[in-house]
């Protein structure tokens, strides 16, 4: 089980406004290369993101289910890539200072990847992760001292003028 953590100079709702923006998963998730398709109910719990992952061309398709929905708190997802299999991903996110602190869990639950020995796979996913955590951190952070709109679908009118500090 690989856990990784850092604080972010933002709000969890920053935090969780990238997570509920499917379209941008891609971005901000070390190894997803693209997105193919969205469910409409997307991020409420059972809902999927179709996505691939991968260097073209070889890129293998994969689906993120969530599985726990509770912002600004708490997100749990199952991605599943077979060949490789499924894991599962608990983000969690508590308040500090004017920022937050981001913990990220993530283990092998389905398939060949449950037999790829611990110490090996928590070095693995702990680099892959750390990065993972930075973009993320970038896009939140970009978008609350830009104030933009925290969830996708948001019209520009609907978002705070930007404010000299």
């Amino acid at each position: 089980m690989s856990v990784t953590v850092r604080e972010m100079h933002c709000s969890p709702e920053a935090v969780f406004g990238v997570l509920a923006d499917a379209w941008v998963f891609p971005t901000w998730v070390v190894g997803a290369s693209r997105m193919r398709d969205v469910d409409g109910a997307w991020p409420e719990v059972g809902s999927k993101l179709h996505h691939s992952f991968g260097l073209w061309p070889l890129v293998i398709d994969d689906r993120t289910e969530m599985v726990e929905w509770d912002p600004p708190r708490r997100a749990v997802m199952q991605p599943a890539g077979w060949p490789l299999g499924e894991a599962r991903v608990e983000i969690d996110v508590k308040p500090r200072g004017s920022g937050c602190v981001v913990r990220l869990v993530e283990f092998a639950v389905r398939g060949p990847g449950r037999l790829v020995p611990s110490p090996v796979a928590d070095a693995l996913l702990s680099v892959r992760n750390r990065e993972t955590l930075t973009r993320l951190a970038h896009i939140a952070e970009g978008r609350e001292d830009n104030h933009e709109a925290l969830v996708s679908g948001q019209e520009p009118d609907d978002v705070d003028e930007v404010q000299d500090r």
